[in-house]
């Protein structure tokens, strides 16, 4: 079952519009179509509930029910109202959906190391968008929220995470190679997260507070292959058991490579503005402080890079000596990545065997330490003496 939460919040209308008017056959049918995507048990068990609300209607996800489903964890308290969005048919075959996850919730478990809780609330949260089938993604969506608070605990460690306003935005288009090109941004104010780690065996105690006025996340897609990721999707739900999964893996093969590349470009960045950190150390602090990721697809020539990035950093001023403090850096740009990555061929190549396979033998640590590997080169000497 989780694969319940991604196809609610991001595949819930991947089947296509079968028809303009709302009534009780139609909500029969879409929650039929759903349940290529979630399981007809999740339909059966009122995980998923489609029913008609005026000219929409109404899907509702009972966390709930989800966790009456999972194998047993030890629940001490599960508290979690159900999530609810409202799809309108649109006279173009796209659905309006839109929702209210305004919202609080608490669990609580028996971990092993004594009970475990989570409390979090979000204040006016509103979502709206336009979802084409076709695209298998929104076309245009918004999202906003007034403030989110998060409290967890366990035995060695309490942390709160809160937020102020915060406001995300999708955009997505059919791409020219097939697939889907889509930009997503989001910012939020006012990130702030304490945590308190105390450690009784040992003893250690050690508090952070971090803080941002501005958090900022960005990602562009390129040929984002949408509808093949729902036929895996649904060939996943249809396929559970193990040995229906081992009959049918000529379809799995087909279906894995009407996927490829799995996109042509996806690129991401995340962000912090006047970053401060306080510690028993002191105070740390960056005017800028991000990462950012790209990746290129299952290619021929693909390439990867990843990068780290700080401008105007500080630290504590008794951390080093006074004539080390010119010699520390304000800004950091560390770039990371490699190209000509020839996936395309491994991926495609039918193997009987694993690509790659790890042995691991089990040595008594005193005999690992004294003998050599016969495979390692023999140190030469030169001239000097020297061993290299």
């Amino acid at each position: 079952m989780n694969r319940v939460l991604p196809a609610v919040f991001v595949l819930a209308l991947g089947a296509p519009a079968f028809s303009q008017t709302v009534d009780g056959e139609g909500a029969k049918q879409l929650s039929e179509n759903l349940s290529r995507y979630v399981g007809s048990q999740a339909i059966d068990k009122g995980v998923l509930k489609v029913s008609v609300e005026g000219d929409a209607y109404k899907i509702a996800f009972d966390f709930k029910a989800l966790a009456g489903m999972l194998p047993k964890q030890n629940f001490l308290k599960f508290d979690f109202a159900p999530y609810v969005l409202l799809a309108k048919p649109r006279s173009d075959a796209t659905w309006d959906v839109s929702g209210d996850f305004t919202t609080s919730a608490s669990f609580e478990i028996n971990g092993p190391e004594g009970p475990q809780s989570t409390q979090f609330s979000i204040e006016g949260g509103k979502f709206a968008g336009v979802y084409d089938p076709e695209l298998a993604a929104f076309a245009s969506a918004t999202s906003s929220i007034a403030g989110m608070t998060m409290k967890s605990r366990d035995a060695m460690q309490r942390a709160e995470v809160s937020t102020g306003a915060g406001t995300a935005t999708v955009n997505a288009t059919k791409a020219a190679n097939g697939g889907v090109d889509f930009t997503a941004t989001q910012t939020v104010t006012d990130f702030a997260e304490a945590v308190d780690f105390d450690d009784p065996k040992s003893g250690l105690k050690f508090p952070l507070t971090i803080k941002s006025p501005e958090l900022s996340v960005n990602a562009t897609g390129k040929g984002m292959r949408t509808k093949p990721f729902l036929d895996l999707l649904a060939f996943a739900v249809a396929n559970e058991d193990e040995a229906k999964l081992k009959a049918n893996q000529a379809q799995l093969k087909s279906l894995l490579l009407a996927a490829l590349p799995l996109w042509e470009r996806i690129d991401g960045s995340y962000g912090f503005k006047d970053f401060t950190v306080e510690s028993p150390v002191g105070h740390f602090g960056a005017k800028e402080l991000g990462t950012s990721f790209g990746s290129d697809g299952i290619a021929e020539n693909g390439a990867i890079n990843y990068s780290i990035k700080a401008a105007g950093l500080t630290i504590p001023q008794h951390v080093v000596p006074a004539w080390g403090a010119a010699l520390l850096p304000t800004d950091i740009d560390l770039n990371f990545g490699g190209a000509n990555i020839n996936l395309d061929s491994m991926a495609k190549k039918r193997r009987s065997k694993p690509l790659i396979s790890i042995r691991i033998r089990r040595c008594r640590r005193s005999s690992a330490i004294r003998s050599r590997p016969t495979s390692w080169p023999k140190r030469r000497r030169s001239l000097s003496g020297t061993a290299r």
